[in-house]
C-alpha cells in the first residue's frame, strides 16, 4: 500500500522516526541500521516502507535499502516471527551478516540478537535457507564444502568473520578439512 516515503525528517526517537510528507507526519519504525544512517532533523529523507495492518494497529516500517526491506519481509513470513522481532534481527546484524549466518547455518550468531533464543534461531535458519543466504554473503567467497567446514570451525573457535575469511584465502584450493584447519590456525597464530 505505502511503498516509499520521501519528505522532511522531523523527529528521531529510536526506533521510531517521523517523516513530514507535505504536511502529513508519518510515524515510521526503523531498524537501528537505518536509524544510524539518517540525516539530521530538518533534512530530506527517503525510506522504503512496509505497511502492517493488524486489528489493533496500523504500523509503518521503514528501511534505507531494498535488501533490508526484503530481509524484513522474509523474516515476518516465518511462523512466530513478528515485525518487532524482525526489526530486532535487522537492528542486531546487517543483511549481509544475516545472509552469511543463513548460508553457514550459524545459530550462534542469531542467538546474540536480543529476543532470539535457540529454537527461534534454528527456525529462522531453516526457513530462510535458500531464500536469503544463497545469493548473498559468503557463498561467493567460499569455493567448496570443505572451505565452509573450515570457516565454521574457525568461527566456533572464536575468530572473527574477517580473520577467518582472510585465513581461508591463504589456503590451497583443494585442501582437506583437517589440514585446512591446521594451516589456517598456523596462519592466524602469526
Amino acid at each position: 500500500m505505502i511503498g516509499k516515503l520521501t519528505g522532511t525528517l522531523c523527529d528521531k526517537n529510536p526506533p521510531q522516526v517521523m517523516v513530514d510528507c507535505m504536511g502529513v507526519g508519518y510515524e515510521v519504525h526503523v531498524p537501528m541500521s537505518t536509524f544510524y544512517n539518517l540525516p539530521e532533523l530538518g533534512a530530506k529523507v527517503s525510506l522504503l516502507t512496509h505497511f502492517v495492518v493488524r486489528e489493533d494497529a496500523q504500523i509503518l516500517y521503514g528501511f534505507s535499502s531494498a535488501p533490508e526491506r526484503e530481509a524484513f519481509r522474509q523474516l515476518i513470513k516465518i511462523s512466530g516471527v513478528g515485525p518487532r522481532t524482525a526489526l530486532s534481527v535487522l537492528s542486531g546484524m546487517s543483511v549481509a551478516e544475516l545472509a552469511q549466518a543463513v548460508t553457514l547455518q550459524e545459530a550462534g550468531r542469531l542467538i546474540k540478537v536480543p529476543g532470539i533464543g535457540k529454537k527461534t534461531a534454528e527456525r529462522l535458519l531453516l526457513e530462510l535457507k535458500g531464500k536469503l543466504g544463497a545469493d548473498i554473503g559468503v557463498s561467493a567467497n567460499v569455493a567448496n564444502a570443505d572451505q565452509v567446514d573450515i570457516l565454521q570451525a574457525l568461527l566456533a573457535l572464536g575468530y572473527s568473520d574477517k580473520e577467518a575469511a582472510a585465513s581461508l584465502k591463504a589456503l590451497p584450493a583443494e585442501v582437506g578439512v583437517s589440514d585446512g584447519i591446521k594451516l589456517a590456525l598456523k596462519a592466524l597464530a602469526r
